[in-house]
Parts: structure tokens; sequence; C-alpha cells
């Protein structure tokens, strides 16, 4: 299983008894509950969905499940060892607006892709506004985009509002970006800031993370930077933006926090909330159970949250500008496996 993001949530899982034999599953049969002794019979048939990375223990046990569509409920069946031998099947957890193409390199290295969004992110543009008026913008030296999904919050703001933001002359304003996501700052984006391009910088850190845009930021000098960042909303915070943020403060900047989108768990009406406490179960108890499952993260960032919730991690990638460091470095320890 692949955990793509920072954290992560939707996915229907019905738990049902696995046969442990290799013949067709030709009519519906009682769990047999001495090849499961520690799933009370109670969880047989029930929904369960992960809540953010924090749920992520949940996923992990994909390999023994049937998954339940998110779209039409139709039970999909993990292929079988045979099967997985060939063409294991990578589940992984991005956002929609990753998951095309992420599925695409997955598929080109001979995997099965399934996609398990555990989170909605969604832009809040109108958050954006006051910061982006004629009085407010002028004042910023930089913006720090965290995410894809932060430019894109940016760019919907920038439709309401009159266009260039800022005159040709004046102080210079970095624009920072990571890794693959800067491809979405374009010409068409820059002019909108400013008719004089030579005004603006585009900053792409070599190292796609966010205290590597700290570092590529340099020394502050008590300017100020607008941070889009997300608001969670119904789950907990994991330290990554009041981390980035007080990196910010300490190299000398003066972050201004806006919440200009929003990554929140779907809701109750996906499944019913469940952990693998509730199964009895722990990540060990896992581990033990599906001794081959590998569990990959796209960088060190998404390791160190999946490893604080005592999930430990076979393969982080040490190329994370993009998906294809992630892909290749799996695809690498698969086929060792």
């Amino acid at each position: 299983m692949y955990l793509g993001h920072k954290f992560d949530v939707t996915v229907k899982i019905t738990i049902r008894a696995q046969r442990t034999n290799d013949r067709p599953n030709t009519r519906a049969e009682k769990p047999d509950l001495e090849k499961f002794p520690a799933i009370p019979l109670r969880t047989y048939n029930k929904h369960v969905t992960g809540k953010t990375i924090n749920r992520a223990n949940n996923l992990a046990s994909m390999a023994a499940l049937r998954i339940t569509s998110i779209h039409n409920h139709t039970p999909i069946q993990l292929p079988t060892s045979s099967t997985t031998a060939t063409k294991p099947t990578v589940a992984f957890t991005t956002p929609s607006n990753y998951a095309d193409r992420l599925s695409r390199l997955l598929d080109l290295k001979g995997h099965t892709p399934l996609w398990c969004p555990t989170v909605v992110t969604e832009p809040t543009p109108q958050s954006l506004y006051l910061h982006l008026s004629p009085h407010s913008f002028p004042l910023f030296s930089a913006i720090a985009f965290p995410s894809r999904t932060a430019i894109t919050a940016f760019s919907l703001a920038t439709l309401s509002l009159t266009k260039p933001l800022l005159p040709p002359q004046g102080n210079s304003l970095i624009i920072a970006a990571l890794g693959k996501d800067a491809e979405g700052i374009d010409e068409r984006f820059l002019l909108d800031i400013c008719s004089n391009v030579d005004r603006v910088r585009l900053l792409v850190p070599p190292v796609a993370t966010p205290s590597g845009m700290v570092r590529s930021l340099g020394d502050g000098r008590g300017r100020r930077v607008l941070c889009p960042v997300p608001l969670v909303v119904g789950l907990q915070e994991p330290p990554v933006v009041p981390n980035f943020l007080q990196e910010l403060e300490e190299a000398g900047w003066v972050p201004v926090r806006v919440n200009a989108y929003e990554t929140r768990w779907s809701g109750p009406s996906c499944a019913e909330s469940m952990s693998l406490r509730e199964f009895g179960w722990d990540w060990r108890m896992v581990r033990r159970r599906w001794p081959s499952l590998v569990v990959a993260t796209h960088g060190p960032v998404t390791a160190a949250g999946a490893e604080r919730l005592g999930v430990d991690v076979d393969v982080v990638s040490s190329r994370f500008d993009s998906f294809d460091g992630i892909v290749e470095a799996l695809d690498s320890r698969l086929r060792v496996s």
C-alpha cells in the first residue's frame, strides 16, 4: 500500500472473512473464525473508513479485505496471490487532483493501481480576497504555496479581482512552490499578478519539502510572506503547517496564514468510523498477518507522520519533487520482495 499525502480519508471498506485456499468463492460461506481469531464476530460486514493518516492502519489491512467502490458500492475483489506475483496491487491514498497522474505511473510500471482517497480537499478562494486587495497585496514580499491546491485557490480568487494585482513598478515578489506543483504557475498566472513579469520571481526549492522552501527563501529580514495553507476540518491537524510557519518566523519572515482550502474527512455518510483497535487489532498484528505488505510514503514528511502513529514505513522516496520518485522506489522494492 502507498500512503500518499500528509493525511488522507474516505474509502468504504467491507470486512469479510477471506478464503485461505485458491478455490474460487462460488457461494456465500460462513466466516471461519478459526482463521481470524483476532476479529470479533460482531465486526463482520460492518463498514469502516480511515480518518486521515490516523486511520492508515485500516487501509494497511487491504491485503485481505474487499474494498467497496465509493461510487457504486460494488465489491472489488483484490487479486489472489497467484495474480499479485506478476502484477502487484498498489493501494494509494492521494486526493483526487493527484490520483490520475499516480495511477498512470503505476500502470506503466505494470502494477494495478487501486485509488483509496482518504481526504477531500476543496479550495476556499474567498478567504484570500482581503489579502489580495490593492491595499494589502503590495505589502507582501513572497507567497509560499505548500501544495497544488493552494495554487488553485489563489487562481480562483484572482478571477473575481481586478488584474493585474500589482503595478508594474515596485519591490520584487517571490513565488515559491514545491516540485511539480510549480507547473501550475505559468505565464498567464504571473501576468495576472503583474504585467511586468521581471518584478515576479518563481522559486522552486531543490528539496521539495516545507523546510526546503524555508531554506530557499533565505533570510526574511522582517518581510511578510503570504501562506495559503489548508484548514483541517473534522480531523486533528498534523504538525506540518504549524512547523512550516514556525520555521519561517525563525528565518526572519513574518508569515501571514490564510486558510485557502479545506482538508476534511468526507463525513459519516460514507461509512461508519472504526479503527483497528475496535477489531482488537494493532499495527503489529497486521504486520504478522500480512508480512509481505509494503508501506511506502512520498517523502520524509509523510513518513514521519505515519511513524508517529505507529505505522512503520518500508519505502521512503528520496525524490519527492514528483511521483516518479516514489513509483520507482516502490517498484524496485516490490520486484525484490
